[in-house]
């Protein structure tokens, strides 16, 4: 499966994606220094007790030179932009050029640990996070490989404290997990096959599948508990595609039709 072949399948997507490409096409040409990686023996009590990678003052990952890359991604997204998009940009900005502090303010916004009122909320989020991302990539990567998933097992994200925008059945040793997949951060991690990662009800009769014609593998799981939902992944291979978020927002339509509850956050509210 391509990009190409889903949205020739799913043509209302297009605009999204052509978005997509136009922040990476910006985001080329952005200077990345590697983050550098948090002493993991530091942190390995907070992890224990459940306390996210960055929000751990023990981890302490310099998130400064990321403020750098927003900044600069907003500049060269300039030439990219439709004239509405352009006109946010600008606003954007010119927002974060000349309030006092704003870049370090913002990228605590997104992480939930400051006080700060984008002009254009829906556009900072979307491309602080595609900055976070890039940036905290070789860390992601090092915190993937270094800790012990059976020890976390929880509803949010283990690196951004994130709930998870989707989730992927999988097979493991003859048996099957269930692997969340943060929107933000871009992290997976492991969590119980069945419960709600969300108000984390064990019962498995309260938990439904929604199928969806014509979509094969995803589909919408949800709680009858809390009636919030999880879009979910049920074949191997093609991750890039299928956990991606925005290729399948059209799912997230026919769940708000279903009276379901969103608890991730989206970038896409643009």
């Amino acid at each position: 499966m391509t990009q190409d072949i889903w949205l020739a399948a799913h043509p209302y997507l297009q605009p999204v994606a052509e978005f997509q490409a136009q922040v990476a096409a910006a985001s080329a040409n952005v200077p990345v220094v590697s983050s550098a990686l948090p002493h993991w023996d530091r942190y390995r009590d907070d992890y224990q007790k459940g306390i996210p990678l960055l929000q751990s003052s023990h981890a302490a990952i310099d998130l400064q030179p990321a403020e750098r890359i927003v900044v600069l991604l907003l500049e060269k997204l300039n030439s990219f932009l439709s004239e509405r998009l352009a006109t946010e940009r600008r606003d954007l900005d010119d927002q974060l050029r000349h309030e006092t502090d704003a870049p370090r303010r913002a990228l605590g916004w997104l992480l939930g640990r400051d006080v700060f009122e984008p002009r254009q909320p829906g556009l900072l989020r979307y491309l602080g996070w595609t900055a976070l991302a890039r940036y905290l990539g070789p860390v992601v990567d090092a915190f993937n490989n270094w800790r012990d998933e059976d020890r976390w097992l929880r509803a949010y994200c283990p690196t951004c404290g994130s709930a998870p925008a989707m989730s992927q059945l999988v097979s493991v040793d003859s048996g099957h997990c269930r692997l969340l997949s943060c929107g933000c951060c871009l992290t997976r991690w492991r969590f119980r096959r069945m419960g709600c990662p969300f108000c984390e009800v064990q019962d498995a009769h309260r938990l439904t599948v929604l199928g969806i014609a014509g979509e094969g593998n995803l589909r919408i799981d949800y709680c009858e508990s809390c009636r919030a939902y999880l879009k979910t992944y049920t074949g191997e291979g093609n991750e890039g595609i299928f956990l991606a978020d925005w290729t399948s927002l059209h799912l997230d339509l026919v769940a708000c039709d279903h009276g379901l509850k969103r608890s991730a956050a989206s970038l896409y509210e643009l």
